[in-house]
């Protein structure tokens, strides 16, 4: 467990000038406790979905572990973020929520503060990276916020943000980094282990780090009373910030990852002095298995998660003997995934898994060549989906060509019989493989 040499102190994760009105804070003596959460709980309870958290029998066999889920995709706005916006604005003296809040957000976090602004009658300003997908800023319209683009990057909307903040006497409403914060996504694992009382194990995603961190305060207070609850934080690989962080570490954090709902490069301050105290380990997870969590859970589990929401079990398949023979939690935080982007997950891992294949094969330049190689996709029963030639671009002799035939079969067992049916033919034959 990455353990404090002293108590965590506390932060109001507000950044802003002078004129910025602040979120109230007072200062405890821990930054956010279990009766923090409790009370959290009462205060949001009726308006947010208590979702469910049920059973895998399938990905317990997968995993070799009890696996039990938590539907968070099944909020209103298809994230848990709308609890910790929701136990924030519930706390803002009547002035500022005359006054309105703003934040800065390219996803969840703008959709859920916008949704319980507008049931509240609160006022909300939200600043997007111009890049930001047009969906998002049509979601969070739909929700009557006020959507200023500016900036290419995440950092270049928060400091905009700030600035309006301090120009209008708004309040910022940061999306991790405060107690309010914290301790209404904490919520989520208090809900967690009132279900379920036998998880030992819970798998959080880590983005900023608001949502493990209310949720390893929720473990503590069972480990404290007897039950005793491991804690562990995911992040992406490509997005190491809080794994580096604790470990002292510089790596890199960049790259277009499937998770860009925790692709966060500056973790927060509270977060990280919680996450230090209260997580038992945080473990890196793989593209590969972020793809093929997500399409798990469709297949399996049939619902609709996005790249972050399925880091949970991303760390299972990336890691299945730190979970061996555990009663697993996990939090599936969100499902708000682009379609085209759900698709091609969907089809990678059918490539991956050898339904569907796209093979390369050599072939003479000649009147029915084509027309062999067709006869043994007939002969092995697989379905041609796409043929294109090329004889320009290659290295093979002029009268040579190089024919790329994708198909689908049955499974991985059924395309190797159709290569070496190929093979056999005399057809020399390559699978392009994904990365």
């Amino acid at each position: 467990m990455f353990r404090l040499a002293a108590r965590c102190s506390s932060a109001t994760g507000i950044m802003a000038t002078a004129k910025t009105s602040p979120l109230p804070h007072d200062e405890p003596a821990a930054p956010v406790t279990i009766d923090d959460v409790r009370a959290a709980a009462r205060r949001i309870e009726g308006a947010i979905v208590r979702t469910p958290t049920l059973y895998s029998k399938t990905l317990s066999g997968i995993a070799g572990a009890e696996v039990w889920l938590k539907f968070e995709n099944l909020q209103f706005t298809a994230a848990y973020k709308e609890r910790g916006a929701l136990n924030t604005l519930l706390q803002l003296p009547a002035e500022q929520q005359r006054r309105g809040v703003i934040a800065a957000s390219a996803g969840n976090h703008a959709q859920g503060l916008a949704y319980h602004g507008a049931r509240l009658g609160i006022p909300v300003t939200i600043v997007m990276p111009v890049p930001t997908p047009t969906v998002k800023v049509q979601q969070t319209e739909g929700h009557a916020a006020e959507v200023i683009l500016i900036g290419e990057r995440f950092d270049d909307a928060q400091d905009r943000a700030i600035e309006i903040a301090a120009e209008r006497g708004l309040t910022f409403v940061p999306p991790f980094d405060h107690p309010h914060i914290i301790a209404g996504q904490g919520t989520v694992a208090l809900e967690m282990l009132e279900d379920v009382p036998a998880i030992d194990t819970l798998a959080i995603p880590i983005g900023g780090g608001g949502l493990v961190s209310g949720c390893a305060a929720v473990a503590k207070a069972a480990s404290d009373g007897g039950h005793p609850i491991e804690v562990l934080g995911v992040q992406a690989e490509l997005y190491p910030s809080m794994y580096a962080k604790l470990r002292g570490l510089k790596l890199p954090c960049e790259g277009d990852t499937l998770a860009e709902g925790i692709a966060v490069k500056q973790p927060g301050k509270l977060t990280f002095e919680m996450i230090r105290e209260l997580v038992d380990d945080v473990l890196l997870v793989s593209e590969r298995d972020l793809e093929r969590a997500v399409s798990l859970l469709l297949q399996i589990e049939k619902t609709v998660v996005e790249g972050a929401g399925a880091a949970g079990l991303a760390a299972l398949l990336g890691h299945p003997g730190r979970f061996k023979g555990r009663t697993v939690g996990l939090v599936l935080c969100g499902g708000n995934i682009d379609t085209r982007l759900l698709a091609n997950v969907l089809l990678r891992d059918l490539a991956r898994s050898g339904r569907l294949a796209r093979l390369r094969i050599r072939l003479q330049d000649r009147p029915g060549a084509l027309y062999g190689v067709t006869r043994v996709f007939q002969q092995e029963q697989v379905n041609i989906i796409d043929i294109s030639h090329q004889r320009i671009f290659t290295s093979l002799p002029a009268k040579g060509l190089i024919t790329d035939i994708e198909c689908e079969t049955r499974d991985a067992a059924h395309l190797e019989r159709l290569i070496a049916a190929l093979e056999r033919e005399g057809y020399e034959t390559t699978r392009v493989e994904l990365a």
